[in-house]
């Protein structure tokens, strides 16, 4: 049986994954295994993608917010954080992270300052960890791939903070979705110029130059320490929820409209 489940409110103990569970995930990709043991996972798996959709479907436009898990809340990024997680949820969005402390923590600690919603969607870690005390809801899952899709589908942008792998990983998958033409009008913000001009440096001088990417592709990325720029970025989403009816909860634009 998968290990996905929802959680109550307030800080709570999320505990580290079996060594039967950490083996069994890493038989997953260590290629191919009985046609009966193959059948079986994917059951598993396609549990785990019905029990998010089901913890996840009602709750109205969200944005996720990434970030390292390693600032305290006296960090300049911590602080920005959580104004950015006020600023989202006064337009009414549900603001979604992993639930974890640090960027995450921020962000929901914001959200729940203006009485706005805020939600954690977190993995089982092969280490024992502790939600942050600001989600509603945590949502617990055991591939991280399925974690992703949820992020993707019921998220209208994602907010990246300065951050790890982790981070990285989670926005440039979204760059690729948008890229691919997957998904669309999913604005990806980058928080913390000093951190990412790097990076963005890198993207203009060295794959641009080389032509891996497109201008398009690096235009859509928007880097700011204005929360202003990110409060015009949201509110001009075509899934705002002002713009939506309150009886209908908007849904993800999937399909390019004609």
């Amino acid at each position: 049986m998968t290990s996905i489940r929802i959680e109550p409110p307030g800080r709570r103990l999320i505990p580290a994954a079996s060594d039967s569970t950490l083996k069994s995930e890493r038989r997953l990709l260590a290629g191919p295994r009985s046609r009966t043991n193959e059948f079986l996972r994917v059951v598993r798996i396609g549990i785990e993608f019905i029990r998010g959709f089901r913890a996840l479907h009602f709750l109205g436009p969200c944005v996720t917010v990434f970030g390292s898990a390693r600032f305290d809340e006296q960090h300049r990024y911590y602080q920005l954080a959580r104004r950015a997680g006020q600023e989202l949820a006064k337009l009414g969005f549900v603001v979604m992270t992993g639930g974890g402390p640090g960027i995450m923590e921020a962000a929901n600690r914001g959200a729940k300052d203006v009485g706005g919603k805020s939600i954690g969607c977190n993995i089982v870690l092969p280490h024992e960890q502790a939600a942050n005390p600001y989600v509603d809801q945590v949502v617990l899952f055991r591939y991280f791939f399925v974690r992703k899709v949820m992020l993707v589908k019921y998220s209208q942008a994602f907010v990246i903070f300065p951050g790890g792998f982790g981070t990285l990983d989670e926005a440039y998958e979204a760059a690729t979705l948008v890229q691919t033409g997957k998904i669309f009008n999913f604005p990806l913000i980058f928080f913390g110029i000093d951190y990412w001009k790097p990076l963005f440096d890198f993207m203009r001088d060295t794959m641009l130059a080389e032509k891996t990417i497109a201008l398009d592709d690096l235009d859509r990325l928007i880097l700011t320490d204005d929360l202003d720029v990110l409060v015009a970025a949201m509110s001009s989403c075509e899934s705002a929820p002002y713009r939506t009816s309150p009886a209908k909860p908007p849904k993800r634009l999937w399909q390019h409209s004609h």
